[in-house]
């Protein structure tokens, strides 16, 4: 009775001794310890990377480039726009009344400017393109030439972006002689998206230029509460991907996009930096802008 006792005894001490131990001797008891409850290390770690995040360190500061599109045309919204208490990209239409005038305004206060430049839709009036417009129907040096007319009549632009153009930017013959020229002139093209199958992300990244595009348009309702709630969406979208690009612009309803933007800042700007769309640029690639010239 004393020997089965004993042997009882031992047999419990073996298994404490087992399941103390966990990995050790690799059977059952090491085994289930395992599977039931993960490393100490692995929790501490996924436990403390959200804090991490959530306190910045180490971390890139979200920004967000806001593009206001359709400046030259003494546009509702202009001013306000222009007197935002941050950093904005002023894309100004070419051969306009006010196009200089916004160009130099928006330089002078420093925002980027780029060339808002018209492109032939898939639908639409040909009077909303403007003057000077890249369409399909153009030769391969009318295309260059209205482009090189268009930079050399916006003061201090940096760069392109496309007013309309859902026809042309999915063409590469086009696409091709419009990114020539702009590496030929130092400045980067931003594709707006208004067509999905856009070809210039493929094409700048064959060139060995920077392929950037719109993330989020803002206003595509025209209301403040809208554009507000677009602005929170861009901003989340910057959080999730270090930065955004969203577009808006003047017109009709410029100043309600104004009004929105204006209300909205304060509360942003603890979450993304406002920047212009050349500072994205610099970050993306090894884009630098030419000294710009003086007019």
């Amino acid at each position: 009775m004393r020997k089965v006792f004993r042997n009882s005894v031992v047999f419990l001490l073996c298994m404490i001794c087992g399941i103390a131990n966990g990995t050790q001797g690799g059977g059952y008891f090491a085994g289930t310890a395992n599977a039931a409850e993960p490393p100490v290390q692995v929790t501490r770690q996924l436990r403390e990377e959200p804090l991490n995040n959530q306190s910045g360190e180490g971390q890139k500061i979200s920004k967000l480039a806001v593009i206001i599109d359709d400046f030259g045309n003494g546009q509702k919204g202009t001013q306000e726009m222009l007197s935002l208490p941050v950093k904005i990209t002023v894309a100004v239409m070419p051969f306009l009344p006010t196009s200089k005038k916004d160009a130099e305004s928006a330089h002078k206060m420093g925002h980027d400017v780029i060339i808002h430049m018209p492109m032939e839709p898939k639908q639409g009036r040909a009077s909303w393109l403007g003057p000077g417009a890249i369409l399909s129907s153009l030769t391969d040096e009318e295309i260059r030439k209205r482009m090189e007319e268009a930079i050399d009549s916006v003061p201090y632009a940096i760069g392109i972006n496309n007013h309309m153009g859902s026809k042309v930017t999915g063409d590469e013959r086009i696409m091709s002689i419009v990114l020539d020229v702009c590496k030929e002139r130092g400045l980067f093209f931003m594709d707006s998206k208004t067509n999905y199958r856009s070809v210039v992300g493929k094409l700048a990244a064959e060139k060995g230029m920077p392929a950037i595009a719109n993330d989020i348009f803002l206003d595509d309702v025209h209301t403040v509460q809208h554009v507000s709630k677009q602005l929170v969406t861009a901003a989340q979208h910057a959080e999730e991907r270090t930065s955004c690009i969203a577009i808006g612009h003047v017109g009709v309803f410029g100043t309600r996009t104004a009004e929105a933007l204006k209300v909205s800042i304060p509360e942003l700007q603890k979450k993304v930096e406002f920047v212009g769309i050349s500072d994205l640029v610099r970050e993306r690639s090894s884009w630098r802008p030419n000294p710009l010239p003086t007019y």
